[in-house]
């Protein structure tokens, strides 16, 4: 339990509800929003005790984007029924997911290069942050065809449309974030992108041994 201590604020309060909204839901014999609660709760825990195991730190900000991406698409999404009451709901959440994987992406890359910005082009780890997001994108986007298609479930909701409009919105994600890390590289000033860039490396300057501020 020590582990879950030291979030965010935001981060106690969305578990805070899920953890209501358990209760309740059990309480009330509602079945199926009380497991979704439940899984919610466990998978935004879940970075925190994985972290760890893959010997990495993660910033209190980067976990608290994680928790709310997850809130957001499951209990939200499904219990709250977001993804009908609002038309753009899963367009915002690709265009998140993008950000976040582009992110993730040049983070991975930064890591392979020790920290060294000038290992590489600027605009080439940029663009292997974008290429990491939207093959993670494409292979989500196969993983909804083949459900649909095994399952008979309708994920893609209308079809080639859906998938089009999601690649598209996870695209320009990929595009923002690989642009953002390659501007962070060649010095720009990005307010509070550089320093949560330089936080993840402060808290893992192990894996940034040529890095330099």
């Amino acid at each position: 339990m020590n582990r879950l201590r030291g979030q965010s604020g935001l981060t106690y309060v969305i578990w805070s509800v899920l953890t209501v909204e358990l209760l309740l839901s059990v309480a009330t014999a509602r079945w199926t929003v009380a497991f979704v609660s439940l899984a919610t709760l466990a998978l935004t825990m879940t970075p925190i005790f994985l972290a760890p195991r893959l010997n990495i730190r993660l910033p209190r900000s980067i976990v608290a984007a994680i928790v709310v991406f997850i809130f957001a698409t499951l209990f939200l999404g499904e219990v709250m029924d977001f993804y009908i009451r609002l038309w753009w709901w899963d367009i915002a959440l690709h265009g998140m997911s993008a950000l976040g994987l582009g992110f993730a992406g040049f983070l991975l890359v930064f890591i392979l290069f020790e920290g060294d910005r000038y290992a590489a082009p600027a605009w080439a780890i940029g663009l292997l942050a974008f290429c990491f997001a939207v093959t993670i994108g494409v292979i989500w986007e196969v993983f909804e065809f083949a459900m649909d298609q095994t399952f008979g479930l309708n994920m893609q909701k209308s079809g080639l449309v859906d998938t089009m409009g999601d690649l598209i919105v996870d695209i320009i994600g990929a595009g923002v974030a690989g642009l953002t890390g390659a501007l962070y590289l060649r010095g720009k000033a990005l307010g509070s992108v550089s320093a949560l860039v330089e936080e993840f490396v402060d808290l893992n300057r192990r894996f940034f041994r040529r890095f330099k501020g």
